[in-house]
C-alpha cells in the first residue's frame, strides 16, 4: 500500500469540496480547481477529510494512487495559501518591470522581452531584478517560472542569467591565456 496514498487529507475551514463522477472539484477562498480523477483510483469525501483509494492491485493503480492523493493535497494547498516561486535575475543592466499584467524583461537581447501571465498567475517584483511568480495551481505556477527562466538561463563562465531564488549554479574556469 502506498504510504502517501493511504494518508487521509483535512479539510480546512472554509474549502468545499464536491465529487462529480470522476472529477473532483475543491473550492476555496483563493479560487476553485478541478481535476479528472484517474478510472483506477475512488476519491471519497467524509466530515472533513478527502480518502484515496485504489479499486485493484495493478501497476498502474499502484503509482496512480500516491499521485492522485498529492494533486489533491495540492489543490487543497492552493485554494486556501498558494503557491510562488522566486526568481532572481544576475547580470549588468539586466532588469524586470511590470507593465500593465505583463512582465516587461531587458536582458541583454536588442529588444525588451516580454511575458503575459497564463489565466490564474500573476507578478510581483522585488526591486529591479527579484521576480515572485503566485498562483493557486502548483504545476502552472512551477511551469510559468521555467519558461521565464528558460529566456535566459544563467551561463556557466560569468553566472549572468535568470535563476531561482537560492540556486547554485556551477562556474566553469574559462580560459587562462598563454603562459
Amino acid at each position: 500500500m502506498s504510504r502517501i496514498g493511504k494518508k487521509p487529507i483535512t479539510i480546512p475551514a472554509g474549502v468545499k469540496v464536491t465529487l462529480d463522477g470522476n472529477v473532483c472539484c475543491i473550492e476555496g477562498p483563493k479560487g476553485k480547481l478541478e481535476y479528472a480523477v484517474h478510472a483506477n483510483t475512488e476519491v471519497a469525501v467524509e466530515a472533513n477529510t478527502i480518502t484515496v483509494s485504489r479499486k485493484d492491485e495493478t501497476k498502474l493503480s499502484r503509482s496512480v494512487h500516491g499521485l492522485t492523493r498529492t494533486l489533491i493535497s495540492n489543490m487543497v494547498d492552493g485554494v486556501t495559501k498558494g503557491f510562488e516561486k522566486k526568481l532572481e535575475i544576475h547580470g549588468v543592466g539586466y532588469r524586470a518591470a511590470i507593465k500593465g499584467q505583463d512582465l516587461d524583461l531587458s536582458l541583454g537581447f536588442s529588444h525588451p522581452v516580454v511575458v503575459a501571465p497564463p489565466a490564474g498567475i500573476e507578478f510581483a517584483m522585488e526591486g529591479n531584478t527579484g521576480i515572485v511568480v503566485r498562483g493557486i495551481d502548483k504545476q502552472l505556477v512551477g511551469q510559468t517560472a521555467a519558461n521565464i527562466r528558460k529566456i535566459r538561463q544563467p551561463e556557466p563562465y560569468k553566472g549572468k542569467g535568470i535563476r531561482y531564488a537560492g540556486e547554485k549554479i556551477i562556474r566553469k574556469a574559462g580560459k587562462t591565456g598563454k603562459r
